[in-house]
């Protein structure tokens, strides 16, 4: 949630700023309720303070031989006008809420305007692949490897799933162990996380209320609960509603969770097999930190994400993704994305974000100052490290062989047992 004292402060800056996020927004109505709301806190308080005057008073009133009841009366009508004034002001503060909640994060400035056209690539990793051969999709090479079976995975779920089979179950265990292995090495608390969220965690996370549909909702369990859509939303939960100690920071978790999401139904005819789909596993990081600190741990996350790929040797490149298309509560993100040959196309495999203090606002999420005493919002921050379902395909493609075997990265090949190359079952 945004600071609404920036609003106050300079509207039209904050009006720009959002614009550049392709949302156009007008202040007036906010502005209006923001400044009616405090004309009638002053009010309420001064009605209180009135209140509290009259009933001091009582004791020398009737010292004095004079009516208190007139006293108690007066009283009575301001402590009724107090509770109208209030209920209109629980009104208001409501609506305040309300309009606060539905605002996206405000980009960083350096971003540029619009959408996916303004994204830039910021880094190239590795070659295209020059095979020499008529190469296969990863779908194919799944299949003839025994890899994948997607017509079962359809005959028991239903479009957009897929069963891991045999040693496609172990090199997909093989890439989330490697990743948590490299996580783990550089200080990770590794979390594993319940699977069924509280409405509360998807608004914190600032998916909702805007992103609602796009999770799974359970039917008839109250409170209300959604199957997670990604472990950021987790994880960026655990510290709601706590102060943590200055000394303390940065907080730094990884979970693995598979993920759960509605959107895969829309997805386009060259994102086959694994590419998208209802679900899939993800190593997903987050930090907690003091806000100047927040910057040299997005360029941390960036890395690490970065050199996950690169070990695997796989060809990469890194965006910087334009304001309109970073997402909803995120203030800055750079893609990483995988190139899948068949599909002559970059797919992300991880997006690191940085949403400032957007989501530490709307969980109450902060930090005591060692010098001062007093209580700062934290920033947040998460990055895939990574998923698997586009990681998977683009192991399969980059790594194919004439034969139409395919080799194990070398840093894999300890969790496979010394599995150097999976060949075509017969």
């Amino acid at each position: 949630m945004l600071d609404i004292n920036l609003i106050r402060e300079n509207p039209e800056k904050v009006k720009s700023a959002l614009k550049k996020k392709e949302w156009d927004v007008d202040f007036t109505q906010l502005l209006e309720w923001d400044t009616k709301k405090k004309s009638i806190i002053h009010l309420v308080e001064d009605n209180k303070a009135e209140i509290n005057r009259l009933s001091a008073s009582v004791p020398a009133a009737k010292k004095a031989g004079e009516d208190v009841n007139k006293i108690f009366v007066k009283a009575k009508k301001i402590a009724a006008n107090n509770v109208q004034k209030e209920a209109e002001l629980k009104e208001l503060e409501d609506k305040i809420f309300d309009f606060m909640a539905a605002l996206p994060n405000m980009p960083d400035e350096d971003l540029l305007g619009g959408g996916k056209e303004k994204n830039k690539v910021v880094h190239v990793i590795g070659e295209k692949s020059n095979f020499g051969f008529k190469f296969k999709d990863h779908v194919e090479l799944a299949t003839s490897l025994g890899l994948v079976d997607y017509d079962r995975a359809s005959k028991i779920s239903g479009r957009g799933t897929w069963i891991y089979t045999n040693l496609g179950a172990r090199l997909e265990w093989a890439l989330l162990n490697f990743f948590i292995s490299e996580h783990l090495k550089d200080g990770y608390e590794f979390i594993l996380l319940p699977h069924l969220l509280n409405e509360q965690s998807g608004f914190v996370a600032g998916q909702f209320p805007k992103f609602r549909e796009d999770v799974f909702w359970l039917d008839g369990v109250e409170p209300k609960k959604f199957l997670l859509p990604t472990a950021e939303t987790g994880l960026v939960n655990i510290h709601r509603d706590e102060i943590l100690k200055e000394e303390d920071l940065p907080r730094k978790y990884f979970s693995y969770t598979p993920c759960y999401r509605r959107e895969a139904g829309s997805y386009r005819t060259e994102e086959r097999g694994m590419i998208r789909g209802y679900q899939f596993d993800k190593v997903e990081m987050v930090q907690y930190t003091k806000p100047e600190d927040s910057d040299k741990a997005f360029e941390e996350l960036v890395n690490k994400a970065m050199s996950l790929v690169e070990k695997l040797g796989l060809h990469f490149r890194v965006s910087k993704l334009a304001a309109g298309d970073i997402s909803h509560s995120m203030a800055r993100t750079y893609d990483i994305e995988v190139y899948i040959p068949s599909i002559d196309i970059y797919k992300e495999v991880s997006s690191a974000s940085n949403a400032r203090d957007y989501q530490a606002r709307r969980g109450m999420m902060r930090y005591r100052d060692k010098e001062t005493g007093k209580t700062k919002y934290l920033h947040t921050l998460n990055a895939s490290g990574l998923a698997t379902s586009r990681i998977f395909p683009a192991l399969l493609e980059q790594y194919q062989q004439e034969d139409g075997s395919v080799k194990i990265p070398e840093v894999l090949q300890p969790f496979m047992g010394g599995i150097k190359i999976l060949k075509p079952i017969k």
